[in-house]
């Protein structure tokens, strides 16, 4: 069943109703076919009229949601003969952040991504999708890797942010992240982002900073949490909903600002009600941002990449 959100309470409570109709029926042979379409259709207008105008807040909700796809759903979903590569050669193998090579729709690629884990024991496993030094080290080694043998790289975004734990500072978590930014902006090759829920921060940032950079629909991206803008601002976390909408962090706006590319659209009700249908959508927007690459060389690539860059915030 789908877990509803705060403010998905009037959709809950007809689909409580739905359900109870749908199970009554089965359990004996009156036919509430007539009973049901009504309130079915009463639901999906509601779902439709609620989707259609989501605050900043409720689009931050909606990123974080549980049962939205992450890095592995999408991989399964898109990239063929994935092979993962792990290690930093230096430290360790951080589970937040995997890569390796495969296959997008008959294309060599080097994928790149976050993953957040399903459950307890692999939200623990990932580290809730919060990289460590080692992490951005081996996105470095990856890119490299993928650059000295000309196949572009696909990274698929979602953190709340680079792990803040003592261990990380001392391993170098700030020089990691600023070294990885550096190496996707060195990339002779096309890098093309995609950010799936959270882009949190510099965490984002080092995996993000494409040629391309897309976003999902209710998607958001932000240099820090609306918790922690607020947190700052107003010393209370319960400023979040003032902090988001300030902030502008959803895909919409962020598209006007010039910091992303291009939406892809999720189905109804967000990518998690869904995820065969957003995961598709996400592979024709990653095929024809690849597409535009075809052919250029890798001054010309490196060149668009840094233009595009400059060119953020510029009146």
């Amino acid at each position: 069943m789908t877990t509803f959100l705060d403010f998905e309470k009037p959709i809950a409570e007809l689909q409580g109703k739905i359900d109870e109709l749908r199970s009554a029926a089965h359990d004996g042979d009156v036919d509430i076919a007539a009973e049901i379409a009504p309130l079915q259709a009463k639901s999906d207008k509601l779902l439709l009229d609620t989707y259609a105008k989501l605050t900043p807040w409720q689009k931050t909700q909606v990123a974080r949601h549980p049962e939205r796809p992450h890095f592995k759903h999408y991989v399964a979903g898109l990239i063929e003969d994935f092979m993962p590569l792990g290690g930093d050669r230096a430290f360790a193998d951080d589970a937040a952040i995997i890569g390796g090579l495969g296959r997008f729709r008959g294309r060599r690629v080097m994928v790149i991504g976050h993953e957040k884990g399903d459950d307890t024991a692999t939200r623990l496993k990932h580290n809730f999708g919060m990289g460590k030094p080692e992490g951005y080290r081996k996105a470095i080694r990856l890119m490299k890797l993928a650059d000295r043998f000309g196949i572009p790289v696909i990274t698929l975004v979602d953190t709340s942010g680079a792990f803040p734990g003592v261990q990380a500072e001392e391993r170098g978590q700030a020089e990691a992240i600023a070294r990885s930014t550096e190496a996707c902006l060195a990339l002779g090759v096309p890098l093309v982002a995609s950010i799936l829920g959270e882009g949190g921060s510099g965490g984002a940032v080092a995996l993000a900073t494409g040629n391309v950079v897309l976003m999902f629909e209710h998607a958001v991206y932000s240099v820090i949490s609306p918790e922690g803008c607020a947190s700052i601002l107003w010393r209370t976390a319960d400023k979040a909903p003032e902090a988001a909408e300030a902030m502008k962090v959803t895909a919409q706006h962020l598209k006007d600002l010039g910091v992303i590319d291009g939406i892809v659209p999720e189905p109804l009700g967000g990518a998690h009600r869904d995820p065969a249908a957003a995961i598709a959508a996400l592979g024709t927007a990653l095929e024809t941002a690849l597409t535009d690459f075809d052919g250029r060389e890798p001054s010309a690539v490196r060149a668009a990449r840094r233009q595009k860059f400059l060119a953020i915030g510029r009146v």
